[in-house]
């Protein structure tokens, strides 16, 4: 073989080479970087593929190295996540997996949750939990459900409006004591007079209500009067229930925050703050963590009256959650309030209730708001004012 002939053999050789190398190393994304292998399984993975991305509280800390079938028809598929090492310090044994969107129609990931400081670490191999993901197709057969619905509302309208039209026509024809009322000029006329005579009284009614009110909420600013309405938490009494909802989200929480209310507050019967720092460990994992909703559960001790213990609990739901959302910043509509108030049990004088944060996972739906009506009409009996920041 000629030297020419040897030496591209060589050229060539050399481009092979270099060409397999390239494709050895694209494929290998953490090759100089030291990984883990974490596993988790879902039902369905909603698209997700191999080499999607894997966030750790947002920031990109891992790819889906693989995804298995089940062997069984009742088994999971089995998603295994690489990661990078220095995850270790914030992904424990309590962390959740779950597979999300990127904007609407964007590429699917994993996302991975924070876990609890007081849970072990993962070891390569390990498996945590998951949540389902929501499928755009689960989206689209409740749309057309509503759809559905609001096509039979329509129906149900139109009748309706047949059987006005029918009662209007009887009414124009004279038919009836609507009829008659409408056609006879002079007992319209004396029952206008009889309704004006009305609506004088009524103004006037209205008119000493609100001097009435004018004039208690002065007395309520008045100097010498404003520790007496403060004192019995008059001030503030419609923000009470403003944030709260009917019930708890079905979801299980992934992390939860329990307080003790003889801990927080100052008197058995109060809602003003003395130990607000204790609830900075709620605080700080609500602005550092991705959540979908978070309640705080009040619940009273099994003392005093069904409605003044339902009061007091609304108003240390309020002042803890003002407190919280004051001091750190995330998305406060997320943040709800359930007032328990009264719980069973024997009485006792060291028994002022528990505090609850329950947070859940990313995707939980919002639970619909307690409606108003439900807590009108009570009145706080020592409800003190939210505390502002800086406040002992």
């Amino acid at each position: 073989m000629s030297r020419t002939a040897r030496l591209g053999a060589f050229i060539v050789g050399t481009l092979a080479i270099l060409a397999v190398g390239i494709f050895i190393v694209g494929s290998k994304k953490y090759l100089f970087t030291s990984t883990y292998e974490l596993k988790t399984r879902f039902a369905s993975v909603a698209g997700l593929d191999s080499g999607a991305d894997v966030l750790v509280g947002g920031v990109h800390s891992g790819t889906v190295k693989s995804i298995e079938l089940p062997h069984k028809a009742s088994d999971q598929i089995t998603v295994t996540l690489e990661m990078k090492q220095s995850t270790h310090e914030i992904v424990r044994q309590d962390s959740l997996a779950s597979i999300q969107t990127e904007g609407l129609l964007g590429n699917q990931y994993v996302a991975v949750s924070f876990g609890s400081d007081n849970k072990p670490e993962v070891k390569d191999g390990d498996s945590i939990g998951s949540v389902p993901p929501l499928e755009m197709s689960a989206l689209l057969d409740r749309a057309n459900g509503l759809l559905g619905q609001g096509q039979e509302a329509m129906k149900d309208i139109n009748q309706v409006a047949a059987h006005l039209n029918s009662v209007t026509g009887k009414i124009d024809s004279g038919n009836g004591t609507v009829g008659s009322l409408v056609n006879d000029k002079a007992l319209y006329n004396n029952l206008n007079e009889t309704a004006g005579t009305a609506r004088t009284a009524v103004a006037s009614a209205q008119t000493g209500l609100t001097d009435f009110q004018e004039n208690m909420e002065a007395m309520k600013h008045n100097f010498l009067l404003r520790g007496y309405f403060k004192n019995r938490g008059y001030e503030d009494s419609s923000e009470l229930g403003k944030d709260e909802i009917a019930s708890a989200p079905q979801a299980s929480p992934i992390k939860d925050f329990t307080f003790q209310a003889k801990d927080l507050f100052d008197k058995r019967d109060s809602a003003k703050l003395k130990g607000q720092k204790s609830l900075n460990s709620a605080g700080e994992y609500l602005a550092g963590n991705d959540f979908g909703v978070a309640v705080i559960q009040v619940s009273t001790g099994p003392t005093g009256s069904a409605d003044t213990e339902h009061t007091l609990a609304q108003g240390r739901a309020l002042v803890v959650r003002d407190y919280i959302i004051q001091h750190y910043g995330f998305d406060d509509t997320k943040l709800k309030t359930i007032a328990i108030g009264k719980q069973s049990g024997e009485p006792s004088k060291d028994d002022w209730g528990l505090i609850k944060v329950l947070i859940y996972p990313a995707g939980t739906p919002m639970p619909a708001d307690k409606p108003a009506d439900s807590t009108a009409g009570t009145t706080p009996a020592a409800v003190a004012q939210p505390q502002g920041p800086g406040s002992n």
